[in-house]
C-alpha cells in the first residue's frame, strides 16, 4: 500500500476507533449523561485525530512533522484575527436572520437566559451585560485553542492535506463529511440538537463542510495549525454560547452555528474564498 492510502486509512481507524471507545467508556460504566457533564466527557475524545496524526506520521508512515504547521508564526496575523472573529460575524449573520423570519426572538443582553438558568447579574452589571458576554466569549476562544488543536492537527494538520492533493475545495467536501461523522456518538446522544438526533445526523455534515472549507483555507494561507485551532475554538465558543445566550431555547435544528439558519452566513463566506481564488494552494511553506 502506498504511504499516503496507507496513512489515511490508519488515521480514519484510529481517530474513530479511539474518539468513539473514549465517548462510550462512559455509559458502559454506568456514568449519567447530561448535556452538562457530558461536555466533559467529551474531552478525552476530542484529542483522537491528534493522537492519530502523530502515531501515523511517526510510525506507520515515518513522514515525520515537516508539513504540520506547529510554528506559532504570527507576522501574517491577519489570519489569526479572521480566524478569531469570524464566527462573531456568522452569529451577527445569523440574530438578522432569526428576526427576520420570527424563527427566534434575540436578546442581546443575555439576560432572559440568564434569569431562564436562575443566574440573574447583579444589577449594575445588566446595562453591560451584553458587552460583556461577548468579550466572555472571545476570550473564551483563545484559552480553548489549544484544547482545539487535539482535532485540528488531525483534521487540518494531517488528513485534509492528503486527501485530493491539489484540489481544496474536494478535500474540505470530504474532511468535512469525515469530519461530521465521527461527531455521530455525540449526536445521537443530543450533545448537538437535543431530542432531533437524526435530523442532526443529516443537518451536521453540511456545517463540517463549510467549515473544512474556512479552516482548510486558513490553514493552507497561514502556513499554521494554530489558526483552524483558534477558528474551530471561536466557532465553538462564540457560536456555543453565544447563541444560547441571545436566542435561549430556539430550536438548535434552525438557530445556531450549527444550524440550517447558518448555512447562508458561513456559505456566503466560503463563496467568496472560492470566487475570489482563495481557495487555490499557497505556495509550500
Amino acid at each position: 500500500m502506498e504511504r499516503a492510502p496507507k496513512g489515511i486509512a490508519w488515521f480514519l481507524a484510529l481517530a474513530f476507533g479511539l474518539a468513539w471507545f473514549a465517548w462510550e467508556l462512559p455509559v458502559l460504566l454506568g456514568a449519567s449523561i447530561t448535556p452538562h457533564n457530558f461536555q466533559l466527557y467529551t474531552l478525552p475524545g476530542a484529542f483522537a485525530p491528534a493522537i492519530a496524526a502523530i502515531v501515523v506520521r511517526k510510525w506507520i508512515t515515518r513522514e515525520g512533522f515537516a508539513d504540520a504547521g506547529l510554528t506559532l508564526d504570527i507576522g501574517d496575523w491577519r489570519y489569526f484575527v479572521v480566524a478569531w472573529l469570524y464566527p462573531l460575524a456568522i452569529v451577527c449573520a445569523l440574530a438578522a436572520e432569526a428576526q427576520l423570519s420570527s424563527l427566534a426572538s434575540v436578546d442581546f443582553s443575555g439576560q432572559s437566559a440568564l434569569k431562564a438558568m436562575g443566574r440573574e447579574p447583579p444589577a449594575g452589571m445588566r446595562p453591560y451585560l451584553g458587552y460583556i458576554v461577548v468579550a466572555q466569549v472571545l476570550v473564551q476562544a483563545l484559552i480553548a485553542t489549544p484544547i482545539l488543536w487535539g482535532e485540528e492537527f488531525g483534521w487540518r494538520g494531517y488528513l485534509q492535506l492528503r486527501l485530493f492533493p491539489g484540489k481544496p475545495l474536494l478535500a474540505a467536501l470530504a474532511t468535512g463529511i469525515i469530519w461530521g461523522a465521527w461527531h455521530y456518538p455525540l449526536i445521537f446522544r443530543g450533545f448537538n440538537y437535543g431530542d432531533q438526533p437524526w435530523l442532526g445526523a443529516l443537518i451536521f455534515p453540511v456545517t463540517t463542510v463549510l467549515q473544512s472549507i474556512v479552516l482548510g483555507w486558513l490553514r493552507e494561507r497561514s502556513g499554521s495549525i494554530w489558526v483552524p485551532c483558534l477558528g474551530h475554538a471561536s466557532t465553538n465558543a462564540v457560536g456555543g454560547s453565544l447563541t444560547v445566550m441571545w436566542f435561549y431555547g430556539a430550536d438548535p435544528v434552525w438557530v445556531g452555528v450549527q444550524g440550517i439558519l447558518g448555512w447562508l452566513p458561513l456559505g456566503a463566506f466560503c463563496i467568496w474564498i472560492a470566487w475570489s481564488g482563495r481557495a487555490r494552494p499557497a505556495d509550500p511553506r
